[in-house]
């Protein structure tokens, strides 16, 4: 699918994409064992990039199981939610789609790591142009919120 039309909530979907902080990035190994982790990402309405950053790893940048699994199979999910204690307000939206790990050195890296330090700014201090950053190229974005309870008298 790629970029998000302009139906009502195919754009709430973008503006959660774009605003969100924080999602959870699914992958999997050649032979299918999942793996999830938070990370900090942003979208430019065609692609979603997030970056190996300088965050204590226990592994270098290629040996992380979500290189690592993106690398044995493309194929990732991400989630990004918005949670409130009023479930009337809940809404995530789901991309399914490809990664690729874009190595340093790149026009598509530079300008990925320009946007990343534009919405974090822990991302300006850190070393990024020296490190890998994963492009997720959308196939399907499925959105989903929360419908308020119509009142009782409502017809």
């Amino acid at each position: 699918m790629g970029a998000l039309s302009a139906t009502r909530g195919q754009a709430a979907a973008a503006r959660l994409l774009r605003r969100a902080r924080v999602a959870h990035l699914a992958t999997a190994s050649g032979d299918g064992e999942p793996h999830v982790v938070p990370v900090c990402f942003v979208y430019d309405g065609r692609a979603i990039y997030s970056a190996i950053d300088e965050k204590p790893k226990q592994r270098p940048p290629r040996g992380l199981r979500r290189i690592r699994n993106i690398e044995a199979n493309p194929r990732v999910a991400l989630v990004v939610d918005e949670y409130r204690e009023d479930w009337r307000r809940l809404r995530y939206v789901l991309v399914r789609g490809t990664a690729t790990v874009l190595d340093p050195g790149g026009g598509e890296h530079a300008g990925a790591v320009r946007r990343l330090r534009r919405k974090y700014a822990q991302y300006r201090a850190m070393r990024l142009e020296e490190l890998p950053v994963i492009r997720i190229t959308p196939e399907r974005i499925a959105a989903w919120a929360a419908r308020p309870a119509r009142s009782p008298t409502a017809r």
